[in-house]
């Protein structure tokens, strides 16, 4: 049924899962801490989508990049 569909299809089905995911995750995310800031978001959003995929060293680099740009984007 899935490879019915064309490639625009399948890839705009792959967006909306993808979005439906990311708002639940962050509706998690302030559940937990309704005052969660920005940066709080997107680390949360980080760890629980990619947190274990990498080395011990990339992650600190990425999350110092999320709060480079939350800096930038405020500032």
């Amino acid at each position: 049924m899935l490879l019915q569909r064309t490639g625009e299809a399948r890839h705009i089905m792959g967006c909306a899962m993808w979005d439906t995911d990311r708002a639940f995750v962050e509706a998690s995310i302030r559940e937990h801490d309704p005052q969660a800031t920005v940066e709080a978001i997107r680390k949360g959003l980080f760890f629980l989508f990619y947190g274990l995929e990498f080395d011990y060293e990339l992650p600190a680099k990425i999350l110092a990049a999320i709060e480079f740009t939350v800096i930038s984007i405020a500032g």
